[in-house]
């Protein structure tokens, strides 16, 4: 199993892919231990018929800890718009690159995506494609190991190109099959998601957003703001993950009894040890103050007024999206979420379900049945749409 080590051999491997449709990719990677993913290993694949005389003809093992390797040449291949690159669930693979060198790779393929828009499931895994598609089993025993640590194992060798050897299979049936359906479209939808860069940019001042919390009052979210935008900003800087700075119920803990002294910090029952003195105590402190002294203060979401009938729409609205996914072979959840259907039903209408390809499938159908003009019935089990009136 060929590893590459070396810049030259790495070129060599990215030229001969510019001459092949397409190249699987899969790496592997650390976030235990820090706020950004550590690069530990890429695998890359080219298709059986492009390897005849070429390096990796059975795949390759990139290793990014090898001293003075660059990866300029495999950045060169993403930005070479004629060879397709294959991931499966990339949304983490493209983080990587991301923030290593400000690019995605160029044309892009999610192997998981299009499963779901080809009817195999919600956020189906890579084991059961292989399963499925490829007509072969994964040995997963390595599927945990400490992937920095060298050297490799051919265990880990074996299990890393497998991750690539057999996405290759998958890629020209679920490929061909988008080509069938004539879905290539909503395909590239969701890939231009995976392709935004907003998609992987954590601001600070927006981190108090996902927290969950039951309490809403303006003064406490304040201070909840100013605690998360510090532990943001502190984890970024140092590359430790936010948890080691404070956990959320710290955090949320910190917000209700408003600490002032390093002494309040010690009566804490949820801080950790180290966040009660030192910078980040001092952080803590001043967020709170921060947040007691603010005038902009963040205002709950309102709840809505509640319309009648809008708990039934909703379920209508489920019913609905469950028939039509049925029918046209996708993952419901690729379409709505339930929050989705909820706001629908409440009069919101700036939502992905309403729009491309999704508002074709369903969203068409579902302002309908939310302005009354149609309604569902079940006929031979199966739920038809059917003009109001005529139920």
């Amino acid at each position: 199993m060929p590893t590459i080590t070396r810049t030259e051999e790495l070129a060599r491997f990215c030229e001969a892919a510019k001459s092949a449709p397409y190249v699987t990719v899969d790496t592997e990677f650390l976030r235990e231990r820090t706020y950004w993913s550590k690069l530990c290993l890429i695998q890359l694949a080219l298709p059986p018929s492009s390897t005849g005389g070429n390096p990796g003809g059975e795949g390759v093992l990139v290793d990014p800890l090898a001293e003075g390797l660059s990866l300029e040449p495999l950045y060169d291949l993403f930005r070479f718009k004629d060879t397709v690159k294959v991931f499966h669930a990339a949304r983490q693979d493209l983080e990587i690159f991301f923030h290593d060198a400000q690019l995605f790779p160029e044309p892009l393929f999610d192997t998981q995506v299009a499963a779901m828009v080809c009817g195999f499931g919600e956020q189906v895994g890579y084991e059961t494609l292989v399963r499925k598609i490829a007509k072969a089993n994964l040995d997963k025993s390595s599927r945990f190991t400490d992937w920095s640590r060298r050297p490799l194992t051919d265990a880990q060798k074996a299990y890393a190109l497998a991750d690539v050897t057999h996405l290759r299979v998958i890629y020209e049936f679920l490929s061909a099959e988008l080509k069938k359906t004539g879905r290539e479209a909503w395909l590239a939808e969701e890939i231009a998601v995976l392709e935004d860069p907003e998609t992987y940019i954590t601001r600070p001042e927006e981190a108090w957003m996902k927290v969950r919390t039951r309490t809403n009052s303006p003064r406490f979210l304040a201070i909840l703001r100013e605690l998360a935008q510090f532990r943001e900003a502190y984890a970024q800087e140092r590359d430790i993950p936010r948890s080691r700075v404070f956990k959320d119920d710290a955090m949320i803990e910190v917000a209700s009894t408003k600490p002032a002294t390093e002494a309040d910090l010690g009566r804490s029952r949820l801080l950790l040890r180290e966040a009660r003195k030192g910078e980040i105590a001092n952080g803590i402190l001043a967020a709170v103050k921060a947040g007691l002294e603010a005038k902009d203060l963040p205002q709950p979401k309102a709840e809505e007024p509640g319309k009648p009938g809008n708990a039934a729409l909703s379920d209508l609205l489920r019913v609905l999206l469950k028939a039509k996914a049925d029918a046209a072979g996708v993952a419901p959840k690729l379409i709505a979420s339930s929050a989705d259907l909820d706001a629908i039903a409440t009069g919101d209408r700036d939502l992905p379900a309403l729009h491309g390809w999704r508002h074709e499938v369903f969203g068409r159908d579902a302002l309908r049945l939310a302005a009354g003009e149609i309604a569902l019935s079940a006929r031979g089990g199966a739920v038809k749409v059917v003009p109001c009136g005529s139920a």
